[in-house]
């Protein structure tokens, strides 16, 4: 077999259902881990964790693809984030959304973000979610 080309990355279903476990001892006082495990260019990849809602987030020049591992949640699309405020060139964080709408999601499934979206990760007591994120630049 011949060597693998420049930027390919190849992650199991385990692979990525196992980054709950290395992620849960290094959560933030929100309940909530991440670790970039790829960069290719206009677009990189992340392994997140929670056991909490996170907050409210805007990406001025990001889409985000989600593929959720293991857990359950749902996320609310849409609206608008009061209170908002920046966090970094580009990206802006709020506790809510007003007038978003819900879409519940579970093992296997993917979800699309585009950007300049609100988007809230919403996580019920108890449960631990685990999901894999490309972040693309527009």
């Amino acid at each position: 077999m011949g060597a693998e080309p420049a930027g390919y990355q190849y992650w199991s279903a385990a692979d990525l259902k196992g980054y709950g476990k290395t992620l849960a001892p290094k959560m933030n006082p929100q309940k909530f881990a991440n670790q970039r495990i790829g960069d290719f260019g206009n677009h990189y990849a992340l392994a997140v964790y929670r056991e909490g809602t996170g907050d409210a987030e805007f990406h001025e020049h990001d889409a985000d693809l989600m593929i959720i591992s293991s857990g359950t949640g749902a996320l609310v699309i849409g609206g608008t984030m009061p209170e908002s405020h920046q966090t970094a060139p580009g990206e802006q964080r709020s506790s809510k959304i007003d007038g978003g709408s819900k879409q519940k999601f579970g093992p296997g499934d993917v979800i699309h973000v585009p950007s300049k979206t609100p988007h809230q990760v919403l996580v019920d007591p108890g449960v631990k979610l685990t999901y894999f994120v490309l972040k693309v630049k527009d």
